[in-house]
């Protein structure tokens, strides 16, 4: 236990000290996250064997594909199938026919070539997707184009680890001879070991020992579950979970659905990434998207960090100083091939300059399916014990270089900027520039007319049955308790244009607008207040606009006495848009002198100016009713 709880301390130490200040440094996460394993492990020697630990924190890497299939609307994904069968096979096919055609040049056979080749033409998910959210990229077309490249080669995983045992020495029958397919390992083991070694992975296989039309049908009956399991099943259950009102109860529902899609997927052999980006693309519409993605994201986040740290820490700088020379050397000509073989292709598709650069830089590493490949190889014989510690060290100088690469990027953006490229407009993707927190009576109000005036929006609220409501009228929103920052943040805080607050609660309102104003000072935030006070509290946290709840209604109903007591239509409107003009102008500097915690009949400031604000009011309603007595007359 004093083991565990030293290792725990080590790895959560240097995190919070190296990742701050790589960020501070402008380096990003990442890079702090595998500095921080260098220096835990290679360096000082301060962690022991990361393999077992880098296989549970590969689980992040899972979390991210969820995530990243939430964010994806189907209809989405199939307008990507351009950039999915061409961009991604092609960069794939290139990548590994160039670098096979290098090895075979350097004296390896040509089984061997190709799978180094397999090797290589995979990416970094977790490195390349993680910085691209950081940076805000992943919305452009030079990171829509990237995310092509890498779901394609997560597909592309499967086919590969069939291939690799056919260019071994003496390669197993695709088919044993009673007629059951000879499958390799799961690629969920990183390691290509089962669970803990035992052979136990192999007797929780769906699959194993069925013939070959068997395998195709269970796995094909595995991803139809998941698929509708996320439509019809998911929902129900939410429901009832929601209704013991218990908060972990909800972070437990969404581990489940992860864990268990990952679990269900590595029966039939895939990959469960792929599995569970296939259940975040289904629930991508639902209304329960956010609050799915606000539970799973500090796993995914954490997961991910310790899955760079591993990588860090598992660099064998033995080898590395033997021959550095050439393991950097190698290292460059791979990330040059591939960086070639990406900016072609991103040219043929015509993407802009700056989009170019993200994708051919961002993409020109080596990815964490290049371990599960290289020990699945090893195993396989195709490679030998030493050539898979040079590469594999390869992979992880690569990784390692990344950050750097991003950071080339942005130079190289800037240096190299097309003049008719402008300015980046901003691409909200699958969400609306205009949040509505809240779907009360004023929520939906204000909903109504903006999306009817032609504008999306995105609605959150924490009452589940609002939204079912909403949606049977043909409202799109989504559950989530929107004064959760990690909510409001998947809701699109930082991408969109104006934020509505309209929650029923003083506190709630008031806390909402002020984390809003600190995280987007350039946010046009109308907020809800109850009373003229509460007014006064959402000027201060940051508000625009505010309106009282009762005060419009009140006007109008002002404006029928008026019509009622002889005056027109006209003059009656005129008379409500002067005092609502004065009073927007009275509350505003009413705020400047109200005091926080004085009773405002104890703040002689605050009455002084009322009374002065108040006679100003009464004589330019006079000056209007007389104006618009002339002009009748």
């Amino acid at each position: 236990m004093e083991g565990f709880l030293f290792q725990a301390t080590i790895y959560l130490a240097t995190t919070v000290i190296a990742v701050p200040i790589a960020a501070r440094l402008g380096l990003g996460s990442v890079l702090g996250y595998l500095v921080a394993g260098l220096l835990i492990g290679p360096v000082f020697h301060l962690v022991g064997e990361t393999g077992d630990l880098q296989h549970f924190a590969e689980f992040g890497v899972v979390m991210m594909l969820f995530l990243i299939g939430l964010e994806m609307d189907p209809r989405a994904l199939w307008d990507m199938r351009d950039r999915l069968l061409g961009l991604g096979v092609m960069q794939i096919l290139i990548t590994v026919a160039l670098i096979a055609a290098g090895a075979v040049a350097l004296g390896q056979p040509l089984a061997t070539g190709l799978a180094i080749g397999m090797i290589f033409a995979l990416s970094s998910t977790a490195i390349v997707l993680q910085t691209l959210s950081e940076k805000g990229l992943i919305q452009t077309s030079g990171g829509r184009s990237a995310f092509s490249v890498l779901l394609t080669q997560d597909i592309a995983v499967i086919p590969m680890l069939i291939l690799l045992p056919l260019l071994a020495a003496a390669p197993r029958p695709f088919f044993n001879p009673d007629g059951s397919m000879n499958r390799p390992a799961s690629p969920a083991v990183p390691h290509g070991e089962g669970a803990g070694g035992d052979g136990h992975a192999a007797a929780m296989s769906l699959v194993e020992g069925l013939p070959g039309w068997g395998a195709t049908l269970v796995t094909m009956a595995v991803v139809a579950a998941v698929i509708l399991g996320g439509i019809y099943l998911i929902r129900p259950l939410f429901h009832f979970i929601h209704t013991a009102r218990l908060r972990e109860l909800y972070t437990a529902f969404a581990l489940l659905i992860v864990i268990g899609v990952a679990f269900v997927m590595t029966l039939v052999g895939l990959s469960p990434a792929l599995g569970t980006f296939l259940a975040g693309v289904v629930l991508a519409n639902s209304e329960l998207r956010h609050e799915l993605e606000s539970n799973i994201e500090p796993f995914k986040g954490l997961l991910l960090g310790l899955f760079f740290i591993t990588v860090g820490a598992g660099i064998n700088v033995q080898i590395f100083f033997a021959q550095p020379f050439l393991l950097i050397g190698l290292t460059l000509a791979i990330m040059v091939i591939k960086g070639v073989v990406l900016f072609g292709l991103g040219r043929m598709f015509k993407l802009r300059r700056r989009d170019q650069w993200l994708f051919t830089l961002g993409l020109a590493q080596a990815g964490e399916f290049g371990f599960v490949l290289l020990s699945f190889s090893q195993q396989q014989g195709v490679l030998s014990a030493t050539m898979s510690q040079n590469l594999l060290l390869i992979v992880a100088l690569s990784m390692l270089l990344t950050p750097l690469m991003f950071l080339a990027q942005e130079f190289l953006s800037r240096w190299g900027a097309e003049p008719e490229d402008g300015p980046r407009e901003d691409d909200i993707g699958a969400e609306g520039p205009i949040i509505i927190a809240g779907m009360g009576r004023f929520g939906q109000a204000v909903n109504r007319m903006v999306q009817m005036s032609g504008f999306r929006t995105t609605v959150l609220d924490n009452n589940l049955q609002t939204i079912q409501l909403m949606r049977k009228f043909g409202f799109k929103g989504y559950f989530g308790d929107p004064t959760r920052p990690d909510v409001l943040r998947a809701a699109g805080l930082m991408e969109a244009k104006v934020l509505v607050v309209a929650l029923d609660g003083r506190e709630a309102v008031t806390r909402l607008v002020a984390y809003a104003r600190r995280e987007r000072p350039d946010l046009h935030i109308v907020a809800r207040a109850r009373d003229r006070v509460h007014v006064y509290q959402l000027y201060r946290a940051g508000a625009n606009d505010i309106v009282r709840e009762l005060f419009d209604s009140s006007l109008r109903a002002g404006r029928y006495v008026l019509e009622n007591m002889g005056l027109t239509d006209y003059e009656a409107a005129e008379l409500e848009r002067t005092y609502f003009k004065y009073d927007r102008q009275a509350v505003r500097s009413l705020a400047e002198v109200w005091k926080p915690g004085v009773p405002i009949d104890q703040n002689p400031e605050y009455i002084e100016r009322t009374r002065e604000l108040n006679a100003e009011l009464e004589a330019a309603l006079l000056r209007q009713s007389a104006e618009d007595s002339k002009e009748a007359s």
